[in-house]
């Protein structure tokens, strides 16, 4: 019992150490994070690169494929970049193994101490981010040295060494490793149990090998669960990933396992921790080279064994709770979603504008219906955001979540005024209202005013234009002396009997409408300059 309970504790420690750094990591690389992301392009090398250098700062193989998944079943990534950042994820997940069997545990407590005295004593967020990576790095290996004392007594214990021997079996060291992991859902925890018991020389490098091997297959189950309920494409995804890892394991089971063996026993003959961790390390890279050339093949696999019918179009384009995994690209993400919301709301105005010039009941039907398609995005980015804003992240994305959730609010009611404006047409077309030529001009020119405003509004958002959004708000004024002006000239008509009495409730509406998309698109420019005031300061 005192060896599980030490295993467990040392465990957790390790585990927590290791996110405790990878989340240091993220918030001190986010915005180069969220850069490197952007760098995806067909070019397969690229994104072997990007997917390793992600996965080595947030520490975790497992978080980049589950993202990798999200982005295919956003459609943001295709199957052949992916299988790109499925190969760079491998090698990048080695170094965590080889930051290990450094064996620093003697000089943890002072990481830890001097990560504790920045926290407390910097004033700067970016000095606080690399306290935390300090701090993550110490406990993760008081953490090993805690699995290495509790298992020590195991060295003497003939029943367990009996049972290692097993291991000499290489599908039953496949099964084990693949089993831990999966279990763990971490293949880097695994691996860390592994040089831990190696430690107290309990394995051989010969024993350790299949462990290995099953560890990097049982790494896959995160993204193969990951991929339950998404599209087909991010089944392929993680398929993929298990195929690419599977052939991995044949090829160094059946050809490369004895020159490996040997070359890691050359490199390091007195450290059997140091043999697991290099030989973790040729597993990946020898994989990716072998396989790289014939990552289309791995692809067309993947299109081979997963099947499908035709999807229909996904609500969400930008964001996938998949993507979660890694906050400072979610947040990246989340304002590119919100910005899509915003077009779609755009489109709709124009679209209600035009069916009152038109008359045209086929357009109206159209609104209603993206509206409602509207609302639903509407729920789900909210839902996103809340989910995201619980997560670790810097102020600077702190702030930029707050300013999404105020953004889609104003977007969802500029939605609404949009639904309104065409509902006063159906009105119009199914009583066959008519209006004066004056009446006509006069709105025309309000919803030209107004669908400008929005169109900068957005541009402003996409670009953080400061200079653009306080033009916004400036302008903004011009849209409600214009509603004054038109509702006092539009009474004058009906009192000379111009317009029908009818016809005037519903031009008041519209102008009513025009005028608070107006002071939505106000209101989103306010968010914009705040936000970008309290970067600055």
């Amino acid at each position: 019992m005192e060896i599980a309970i030490g295993v467990i504790g040392g465990l957790g420690l390790f585990l927590y150490g290791m996110n405790l750094m990878g989340a240091g990591l993220q918030k001190s690389a986010g915005e180069k994070l969220k850069r490197l992301i952007e760098v995806l392009t067909s070019n397969r090398f690229m994104a072997v690169l990007v997917g390793g250098a992600v996965t080595m700062v947030i520490q975790s193989s497992s978080a980049t494929t589950v993202m990798m998944v999200g982005f295919v079943n956003a459609g943001l990534m295709n199957l052949r970049q992916a299988v790109g950042v499925l190969m760079g994820a491998n090698i990048g997940t080695t170094v965590t193994a080889q930051l290990i069997a450094f064996k620093l545990s003697d000089v943890a407590p002072l990481i830890i101490g001097i990560g504790v005295a920045m926290w407390l004593f910097a004033s700067k967020k970016k000095t606080k981010d690399i306290a935390e990576i300090l701090i993550g790095f110490g406990i993760l290996f008081i953490g090993m040295d805690t699995m290495s004392g509790a298992l020590k007594p195991l060295s003497k214990s003939e029943a367990f060494k009996s049972l290692l021997s097993g291991l000499d079996n290489p599908v039953v060291g496949i099964l084990v490793g693949f089993g831990i992991t999966t279990i763990l859902q971490s293949s880097s925890a695994s691996i860390g149990l592994l040089l831990a018991i190696s430690s107290q020389g309990l394995l051989t490098i010969e024993m350790a090998l299949p462990i290995l091997f099953g560890d990097n297959i049982g790494t896959t189950t995160t993204a193969m669960l990951s991929s339950i309920g998404a599209s087909r494409a991010a089944k392929q995804a993680a398929f993929m990933h298990l195929l690419f890892n599977l052939i991995g394991t044949i090829i160094f089971m059946v050809v490369l396992r004895k020159p490996v063996q040997t070359l890691v026993y050359n490199i390091s003959p007195n450290s059997v921790e140091r043999q697991i961790a290099n030989a973790h390390t040729f597993f990946n890279l020898i994989n990716v080279v072998i396989q790289f050339p014939f990552a289309g093949l791995l692809v067309k696999a993947a299109e081979t064994f997963i099947k499908g019918g035709k999807e229909e179009e996904q609500l969400l384009k930008y964001i996938d709770d998949r993507i979660l995994e890694t906050p400072s690209v979610a947040v990246g993400q989340a304002s590119k979603e919100v910005l899509r919301m915003g077009k779609m709301v755009l489109e709709n105005l124009d679209r209600s504008l035009e069916s009152f010039y038109k008359k045209d009941e086929k357009l109206t039907q159209e609104v209603f219906e993206n509206e409602r398609r509207i609302n639903e995005l509407e729920a789900e980015i909210t839902k996103f955001l809340v989910n995201l804003g619980g997560l670790t992240l810097t102020n600077k994305e702190h702030k930029t979540v707050t300013t999404l959730f105020h953004a889609i609010n104003d977007i969802e009611r500029i939605g609404d005024h949009a639904d309104n404006i065409a509902e006063q047409t159906q009105y119009r077309i199914d009583n066959n209202l008519w209006f004066s030529e004056g009446a006509i001009d006069e709105l025309k020119l309000m919803f030209d005013k107004t669908l400008d405003l929005y169109k900068n509004t957005l541009t402003a958002f996409k670009l953080a234009d400061m200079n653009l959004a306080k033009e916004v708000i400036i302008r903004e004024d011009e849209i409600d002396r214009l509603e004054k002006k038109y509702r006092a000239s539009h009474i004058e008509r009906l009192n000379a009997q111009e317009c029908q009495p009818s016809s005037g409730i519903v031009y008041l509406d519209i102008i009513s409408n025009l005028e608070r998309v107006g002071d939505h698109s106000s209101n989103m420019a306010q968010y914009i300059i705040d936000a970008l005031e309290e970067e600055s300061a």
